[in-house]
């Protein structure tokens, strides 16, 4: 079970204080201690903190002591630019097991899309964070307007000395509306993912929580049921807390399914509606609804439900309109 407490700092007028995230903590411990009496089975917790931007809530580190105290790994989501020395060395402390770092391309490109400096500002908290000991993942958000700089964050990655480089895909939603245009086809997806996968250099891992991405190192098409083993976590493997209080399958997936200030989370993973659509294979449409691997892919439902809405139809399951495996004809999105 991994729980992303997504605190969108700084704009949310009804933030969840303290008190009540250290209530939902306590929560979680019991939900995930129950399931392994229940079921004799041993679970992995994992807490990441993302935003909008982690550190500009006041009791971060209040909250990492809280998950500290307890039990789960905890990551950390943040832009990098407000990591200094001394911040670095209290996430260590608190046991920060690792964050993530956005980037966005070289820097004329991360500039343009963070605002200008952020990638100085950005590498600068890198170098604080490596310097704490923490294990450090570079993220690039891939769309047309980084796809020719691969190479470019691989050299960025190796001569920062990072232990880890990621790749996640462009999400139509949000400020992302705006970049819809920018999203790449699915075969270019392809050739992006299996380059990175073809990078070897010693001490630097290459990354991705994206579903699809599996698919560039296997061709096998066995059938591998209806069981959900893999792939996209919405509904499967994670839950989404938002500033407020409000619970979704996903940070990016914005379909509510209740709220932590009112919902017994035990029983809304059980009995929830939406939860339980996207644990059913019969429920998906289009090329997802058809594939073989459902069972350890299923698509990124935030990107297929952003891109359903920006063709009028409000479905998260629709088919992930990125998807490159090849299994008969489908609907292909034309630029």
């Amino acid at each position: 079970m991994k729980c992303a407490h997504c605190y969108q700092s700084g704009t949310c007028k009804d933030e969840v204080p303290s008190s009540e995230i250290k209530r939902v903590i306590g929560k979680v411990k019991e939900m995930i201690d129950a399931w392994e009496d229940a079921y004799d089975l041993s679970f992995s917790l994992s807490y990441n903190i993302t935003g909008g931007e982690p550190f500009l809530r006041a009791d971060l580190l209040d909250v990492l002591g809280e998950i500290n105290g307890t039990r789960g790994d905890v990551y950390l989501l943040t832009n990098g630019t407000l990591v200094t020395s001394d911040k670095a060395k209290r996430l260590a402390a608190h046991n920060v097991r690792g964050v993530q770092v956005s980037i966005e391309g070289p820097e004329k490109i991360h500039d343009r899309i963070r605002g200008r400096g952020n990638f100085s500002k950005a590498l600068r908290g890198v170098e604080h964070l490596l310097e704490a000991g923490i294990i450090v993942t570079l993220n690039a958000t891939l769309s047309r307007i980084n796809a020719d700089h691969l190479m470019d964050f691989v050299d960025l990655a190796s001569k920062l000395g990072v232990q880890r480089l990621g790749f996640s895909r462009l999400v139509p939603a949000g400020r992302g509306k705006e970049l819809l245009a920018e999203m790449l086809e699915a075969d270019e997806v392809k050739r992006l993912y299996e380059s990175a996968f073809s990078v070897h250099i010693p001490g630097l891992e290459i990354v991705t929580g994206d579903p699809i991405a599996s698919q560039a190192h296997d061709d096998a098409a066995e059938d591998l049921g209806s069981t959900p083993v893999g792939g996209c976590a919405a509904g499967v493997s994670g839950l989404t807390f938002l500033p407020d209080g409000t619970i979704t399958p996903c940070r990016r997936l914005p379909v509510t399914i209740g709220n932590i200030r009112t919902d017994a989370l035990r029983a809304l993973w059980a009995a929830s509606d939406v939860l339980n659509l996207l644990r059913d294979r019969s429920a998906y449409k289009g090329r997802c609804g058809q594939c073989a691997r459902w069972a350890n892919c299923r698509g990124c439902r935030a990107i297929a439900y952003a891109y359903a809405r920006s063709k009028g139809h409000d479905d998260f399951l629709a088919e992930d309109p990125q998807c490159f495996m090849e299994q008969g004809p489908g609907p292909r999105r034309k630029a």
